[in-house]
């Protein structure tokens, strides 16, 4: 994942109103830290931010009058009701460091007939480069019968990647239910995949807009 480049404007207005008036304009306040540095607070293109936090652990190039800053979304604040972006917190990151991010597992594919694939982790700890972060980590279910556990020891790490998160975290398992009335449970479980399946395409075109 490259990172994103974005003009950002300094602030020195802080409080409820004053962020009413960013939002106003179509700007997120936001704040940048990490490394020793004073936190620095700007004012983030809305439109823009609103497309690009739609995906984990995006890298943003920051131009702050000038000055580049290449940042990691840490942290994200909505509002509860109107899901509004209230606040952005930004983790500042150099080129070739190394930071731990949690990662996205998608399922890819169908277990055996009959049984259902059990998500117990839906994302995994990594170590990965600050610029090269992974969009996510596919796991490929295809015809596993009932009783295949899947840890985090078992994943395919992207190059570079190290695991942080225990090896024997469970990820996946595969199981037959235990009664008819548990076919619900089956779609539920294809419903889960399928969404998770759709939400990756509409990541993808809008990251093709951009």
């Amino acid at each position: 994942m490259s990172e994103v480049k974005l003009s950002a404007q300094p602030r020195n207005e802080f409080g409820k109103g004053a962020a009413r008036r960013l939002r106003r304009d179509h700007l997120v306040p936001a704040v940048l830290y990490g490394h020793g540095t004073d936190p620095v607070h700007v004012a983030l293109p809305g439109h823009q931010v609103a497309l690009l936090i739609r995906r984990a652990n995006v890298v943003l190039e920051l131009d702050v009058n000038g000055t580049q800053q290449l940042t990691l979304v840490k942290d994200v604040q909505k509002d509860p009701v109107h899901q509004i972006i209230e606040h952005i917190d930004l983790l500042v990151v150099k080129k070739g460091e190394k930071i731990q991010v949690d990662i996205p597992i998608v399922i890819i594919g169908e277990s055996a007939p009959g049984t259902i694939a059990n998500l117990d982790a839906v994302s995994i700890s990594l170590e990965v480069e600050a610029t090269h972060i992974p969009q996510n980590i596919e796991l490929d279910i295809e015809g596993l019968e009932d009783g295949t556990h899947i840890t985090a020891a078992d994943l395919t790490l992207p190059k570079g990647a190290v695991l942080v998160a225990d090896p024997e975290t469970l990820v996946v398992a595969i199981s037959v239910p235990s009664s008819a009335g548990d076919a619900d449970d089956i779609e539920a479980a294809d419903a889960a995949v399928a969404a998770g399946q759709a939400e990756e395409s509409d990541e993808a075109k809008g990251s093709d807009a951009e």
